[in-house]
């Protein structure tokens, strides 16, 4: 699952911040001691409000569109590569130290990390507790330095997701009345708006989502997928579902030789592929018999993307300005 990706509303009363994470209200020594419980189950009890924090990079990028950026002094997972810039707009990679490490998926330079003195890591779950760019064994160093906070994507919708991540936001100091935050949920609902009109435009014609492998092509299940899901059945992009999908239900694979199995007016490929799997795709001749690729229908999109409502706003706003050009 780490490698394919690829929340709770907001608490309205005192008693259930108090239960699922805000800092506690009893007077004397407790006064500051700060508490929460993530969307694993995980308690967290730290002697006063975290001001530290090392965050996965995407969501580092959604706590700075939350107002945390001054919080965030290290960050681990994709920052520069190709494919990589969408899934951490809003985040000054430059101010923050990146501490990933080299070699495998989920290392992380334990030894730099300490180096910053984190009070808290912040990381999201896919699926069930496998922590996003977080192996097993630097997770379990890492635990030793500073407790890790878990914001679950698993089985939410898009809104789901987007308010989880505003719950921890909030627990972490963020005034979610603030303007910037207030603002990007009307964005969020106009950008909304938008893909509705574009997809009405579409008319009969079909999107195929999906990725590229050297030796596989990826079809995308919208069922699984939260972003994708909020499109097809919320907003009514005519988004394919894959009839057979691998064991966990992310996607479909079909060797190149099967890659024409589902007709594709319009490809919305994965943006991690980069320029390489562009160029991956106008390689293979089955593919290039989709209409998509006949017509060069290729539409981007960011499948892991930063969990705030300003950065689903804008990708929304990208997609619908895509669409509006297909035609």
């Amino acid at each position: 699952m780490k490698r394919i990706l690829p929340a709770i509303a907001t608490a309205v009363t005192l008693l259930a911040l108090s239960a699922c994470g805000s800092s506690s209200s009893d007077d004397g020594a407790a006064s500051a001691r700060w508490t929460f419980k993530d969307d694993l189950g995980t308690p967290i009890s730290l002697d006063n409000a975290p001001q530290r924090l090392i965050v996965q990079s995407s969501m580092a990028a959604a706590l700075t569109d939350l107002g945390l950026g001054d919080k965030i002094v290290g960050v681990f997972g994709p920052l520069r590569a190709d494919g990589d810039a969408a899934q951490v707009a809003g985040l000054d990679i430059d101010s923050v130290e990146d501490v990933t490490g080299g070699g495998e998926y989920g290392a992380v330079d334990v030894e730099k990390a300490v180096s910053l003195k984190p009070d808290l890591i912040v990381t999201s779950a896919y699926l069930d507790d496998d922590l996003w760019y977080l192996n097993e064994g630097p997770a379990k160093k890492l635990k030793g330095l500073a407790p890790i906070l878990v914001v679950s994507f698993d089985g939410k919708t898009l809104p789901e997701l987007l308010d989880g991540t505003e719950r921890a936001a909030k627990a972490l100091g963020a005034d979610l009345d603030a303007d910037r935050v207030t603002s990007a949920h009307d964005e969020f609902t106009a950008a909304g708006d938008r893909v509705k009109k574009a997809a009405a435009a579409l008319g009969d014609r079909k999107i195929l989502a999906g990725s590229a492998a050297q030796d596989l092509f990826y079809v995308s299940n919208p069922k699984v997928s939260p972003d994708l899901s909020y499109w097809r059945d919320e907003l009514g992009l005519p988004i394919t579902l894959p009839d057979n999908p691998d064991e966990g239900g992310y996607f479909e694979s079909l060797s190149w030789e099967n890659a024409d199995k589902y007709p594709a007016d319009v490809f919305l490929y994965d943006d991690r592929i980069g320029a390489a799997g562009l160029q991956l795709l106008a390689k293979e001749k089955v593919f290039q018999s989709l209409d998509a690729a006949k017509n060069e229908a290729y539409v981007p999109w960011t499948s892991v993307a930063p969990s705030s409502y300003q950065a689903y706003a804008d990708l929304m706003n990208r997609l619908a300005d895509d669409l509006a050009e297909q035609k």
